[in-house]
């Protein structure tokens, strides 16, 4: 019975772990998380704790369950602050099973098990041993107050052995639940930005700009908004990559996207479409408000004088293609190639100019 109980504690203990951990991969919690998400942390592991307390093995006046190994990973994840704050509802949920002997020596085990933990992961230990060395401190420290207040021997016999096999589980499988999930997760979020974004400039890729054009064009098209788009391309790219090498041409590259994020306002999206292609989103933004853009980003360019690594530097010119829905176009789906049209006619025309679709 005492062997099911615990299974069931640490069954109950991971289930918890793994859904917290999955929920709060964003951002997980640290000692320098915002105040108010580590308390939060501390009041969730506290009540938590609390919870384990209610599937506990009863024996006589004493609970015996795995209370300890949330307040543990409060510390151990989250700093002192969470962790004394689950001390505090842990102290307060034992007493509500009752005041006498057993939920005493329960307070004194709670109060060593947080401050030996905060203690322990305050050294430079590595943190599997800083783990070990806690659930031991708990270990022992549990073993001594249930001696005192179970005569028992033959249920200590049984009890203690299983309470030390299980607690010590429990923290390393715990470590390793929370571990495995956040690697997991991060390996996911890094999959899902090199996917929708361009690895040499930073911005969004044509993929990331396909998702997010035709959102906003259904957006636009809701409010009755207007949506400008700037296709733009630089003049004679092939020549930069021709006599300075494709290595230059890159640094180029990224040195026009990080002029183009400068010029726009901060909720305009730029994207690298391939190549030298660069796309610009103004939303909500008439066509003469576009053309003051454009001509803001072509001077922009223009006059940026572009540092090679040899310490040379040249200077290249950008063509622009400007369509605006509601303006230029009343057919939404129209408005990619009317910008990309207005950008050919630029370059057909004499380069490092801006033209409107359709004028």
């Amino acid at each position: 019975m005492i062997i099911k109980d615990l299974i069931s504690n640490l069954a109950l203990l991971w289930s918890v772990i793994f859904l917290h951990t999955h929920f709060t991969n964003a951002t997980p919690i640290t000692p320098t998380s915002p105040f108010s998400k580590r308390v939060l942390f501390g009041l969730m592991g506290g009540l938590f704790s609390n919870v384990l307390m209610h599937y506990s093995i009863p024996i006589g006046d004493t609970i015996v369950d795995m209370r300890h190994i949330p307040i543990i990973l409060m510390a151990f994840y989250g700093g002192p602050l969470p962790a004394i704050i689950g001390m505090v509802l842990v102290i307060i949920g034992r007493f509500y099973f009752g005041f006498n002997l057993a939920s005493y020596l329960a307070v004194i085990l709670t109060f060593t098990v947080t401050f030996g933990a905060i203690f322990v992961f305050k050294t430079n230990l590595s943190k599997r041993i800083q783990m070990l060395i806690s659930v031991t401190i708990a270990n022992i420290t549990f073993s001594i107050l249930i001696s005192y207040v179970l005569a028992d021997i033959k249920v200590l016999a049984i009890l203690l052995p299983v309470y030390w096999i299980i607690s010590y589980l429990s923290a390393i499988v715990s470590i390793f639940l929370v571990r495995y999930i956040r690697n997991s997760q991060r390996l996911l979020n890094r999959y899902k930005m090199e996917s929708s974004t361009d690895a040499l400039t930073g911005l969004n890729n044509v993929r990331k700009f396909d998702m997010i054009f035709n959102e906003l064009l259904k957006n636009a098209d809701a409010k009755d908004e207007m949506l400008s788009l700037l296709y733009i391309d630089i003049d004679f790219f092939k020549k930069v990559n021709d006599t300075f090498g494709h290595k230059e041409g890159d640094n180029v590259l990224k040195a026009l996207g990080t002029i183009l994020k400068n010029s726009i306002r901060s909720f305009d999206i730029v994207s690298r479409n391939g190549g030298e292609e660069f796309t610009v989103i103004l939303l909500d933004c008439s066509l003469d408000r576009a053309v003051e853009i454009s001509e803001k980003i072509r001077v922009a360019v223009e006059n940026h004088p572009f540092v090679l690594s040899s310490g040379k530097k040249i200077s290249i010119t950008v063509s622009i293609g400007v369509a605006c829905y509601k303006d230029t176009t009343r057919v939404a789906s129209s408005l990619i190639e009317d910008a990309d049209d207005a950008l050919y006619q630029a370059k057909r025309t004499g380069r490092n100019k801006v033209c409107i679709a359709n004028k």
